[in-house]
């Protein structure tokens, strides 16, 4: 079973090494004292959200401070592709469902999108609540998954700035019913042709309305690609986590499958 997750801010693990002693105060703290009850002696791993994974096990556990002895300090690189995941605004809470499932499955930006069929819509206040919100999901589902970089989770898109970025990127993808070429065989043909570099990898999900022949234009005229993830249709919170665990097979992300 994988050691416990407790979360420090950026540049606390900086310049510590085997032996050193790092402390974990706040909520994070508190959650290990008084919520998990860790003691002494039991192993633990503390990672930045930013790619620095510390091991090592409790020193003390009380009120809320954690301290930790060292065992190794592991810094994860960044991946060649930022896998980056275009989420249409959604209805009840799909599009939240979709970002967090998101992030279990290794994606590296979630970019809340206004398209033009979305019904809900980000304004003022509740644009910057709903905002929030979708960090918070996000960092907790990467607590959960153990993972060392959290997502960034980006201000909301809309068609514009999203065909700007589709115009930047090493790849876009629209998943769209009506496309003809498979999403696997066209990110088979993509990790074929490229050789690793800093760049992103889109996939564009869709509100439940799905998105509108203007829009496809828009994104197709700026260099997307269409592609059909499944003989049936998924729903918004499906279609993306869906995409991302075939693109974690398809470009490398999650480990190789051997013979039995």
């Amino acid at each position: 079973m994988s050691n416990p997750v407790f979360f420090v801010p950026a540049g606390t693990l900086d310049g510590l090494g085997v032996g050193s002693i790092a402390t974990v105060t706040g909520p994070e703290g508190r959650h290990a004292a008084t919520v998990r009850r860790l003691a002494a002696g039991e192993p633990v791993d503390l990672v930045d959200g930013r790619g620095t994974r510390a091991r090592g096990a409790v020193e003390r556990a009380e009120g809320d401070v954690l301290a930790v002895v060292l065992d190794a300090v592991e810094r994860e690189p960044r991946p060649a592709y930022r896998l980056v995941l275009v989420q249409a605004l959604a209805k009840g809470d799909r599009d939240e469902l979709a970002a967090e499932a998101a992030t279990e499955l290794g994606v590296d930006v979630v970019v809340p999108w206004q398209a033009e069929r979305s019904i809900v819509r980000w304004k003022g206040e509740r644009g910057e609540k709903s905002l929030a919100k979708w960090r918070s999901l996000v960092a907790a589902a990467a607590k959960q998954s153990r993972r060392a970089w959290v997502p960034d989770v980006d201000e909301a898109s809309d068609g514009a700035a999203l065909a700007a970025r589709i115009g930047r990127a090493a790849l876009a993808i629209v998943l769209h019913e009506d496309a003809t070429e498979p999403l696997g065989a066209l990110l088979d043909t993509f990790a074929a042709r490229q050789t690793p570099h800093d760049g992103e990898v889109l996939f564009v999900v869709g509100p439940e309305g799905g998105i509108s022949p203007a829009e496809i234009d828009r994104f197709t005229s700026a260099g997307a690609r269409l592609a059909l993830l499944a003989p049936h249709v998924l729903r918004s919170s499906t279609a993306g986590p869906a995409a991302l665990a075939i693109a974690g097979d398809r470009l490398g992300r999650w480990p190789a499958r051997t013979a039995p």
